[in-house]
């Protein structure tokens, strides 16, 4: 599913209420703190690394490596490429954010017994897997495997998207009316079409340079290495995403810059582009405003405000240390720098 809203909304927050409902935990009132909140927060919180971990996991990302190219920065096999350096900072971030959440931010309720049973009854109730269930199975494989092999295969992401598209549409599946029902994803369109052009435009006028020109020459004032100038451009990126509600609006507005300033300092190209990319992703659960999952979650009333921004900010450090010691390792070992 390419949209963190999207899962928080039609799969994670329906299950965690359903839990957290049968565990007497409601929101809006002292109960929510016996489960509810912390899985909301667990869920928030990991969501951002489950988002980098994939490329196609988020809108954004895709546009991250589209406006990458608009500054010569080619990343071969994009799939396989982004998971793989992705993979080994995601994964332990994943594992350890429920375990640090569940020390600093505890549910009063800490076992559960009836969750199996009741989760075997609603199973029950759902019935066997029908027809157009397998059929989305099936093309959500193909799609992914188009996705995957589609340099090999001389098949571009695009069209792996419109064969899946078009199965769905002619088995049944969908109808062009659900397709229209999708605001989001034509928002995400006519966005993508604007900031794409518009980014271009900035590049091609020069404007984009002459930022990164200034930014490099003021950090090669302070003497500062390539390694030491990408941890300052890359906390600034991340940090200034507190002026903003939107992290596409963000990637329209600061990343083709960013990355130029990275490139200015020489840093090497394709390390800063993804490192910006993860970025991106683990930005938006710093506050109720960051993302559309953000307002999904903590619309659900089961966190309160202050809780949003502590957690937020406590997590944004324990994901840049995460990513920072294991990211500097691994993409060590994988030739990025």
């Amino acid at each position: 599913m390419p949209s963190t809203t999207a899962r928080a909304g039609g799969v994670f927050l329906p299950i965690i209420k359903s839990l957290s409902l049968s565990a007497g935990s409601k929101p809006g009132d002292s109960s929510s703190k016996k489960l509810g909140s912390y899985l909301i927060q667990s869920q928030f919180q990991s969501a951002g690394n489950s988002s980098a971990l994939f490329l196609t996991a988020a809108a954004q990302n895709l546009l991250c490596l589209k406006l990458a190219e608009e500054l010569g920065v080619i990343i071969s096999s994009p799939w396989v490429s982004w998971f793989k350096a992705a993979c080994v900072p995601a994964l332990v971030a994943l594992l350890a954010t429920p375990l640090i959440l569940y020390k600093l931010y505890p549910p009063e309720v800490k076992d559960t017994p009836d969750a199996p049973a009741m989760a075997a009854k609603k199973l029950k109730q759902l019935g066997p897997v029908t027809r157009n269930e397998w059929i989305m199975v099936g093309t959500m494989l193909l799609a992914v495997s188009l996705w995957i092999f589609g340099d090999a295969l001389g098949i571009p992401s695009v069209v792996a998207a419109m064969i899946g598209l078009s199965i769905l549409l002619l088995l049944g599946v969908l109808d062009w009316d659900d397709c229209l029902s999708e605001k989001s994803a034509w928002d995400t369109l006519a966005w993508f079409a604007v900031l794409v052009g518009m980014a271009g435009q900035l590049t091609n006028l020069g404007i984009v340079t002459w930022m990164s020109d200034s930014v490099a020459k003021c950090l090669q004032s302070f003497s500062l290495s390539w390694p030491a100038a990408f941890g300052v451009l890359q906390a600034s990126y991340f940090l200034i995403h507190y002026l903003f509600a939107s992290q596409t609006g963000h990637v329209g507005a600061l990343y083709s810059a960013f990355l130029a300033m990275h490139l200015a300092a020489g840093v090497p190209g394709v390390l800063a582009a993804l490192a910006l990319a993860y970025n991106t992703n683990l930005f938006g659960a710093i506050t109720h405003y960051s993302s559309g999952q953000a307002a999904v979650y903590y619309g659900a009333g089961y966190i309160d405000l202050p809780d949003v921004f502590k957690m937020g900010f406590t997590m944004a450090l324990v994901n840049a240390i995460i990513w920072g010691v294991t990211g500097t390792f691994w993409w060590k070992f994988l030739g990025l720098y």
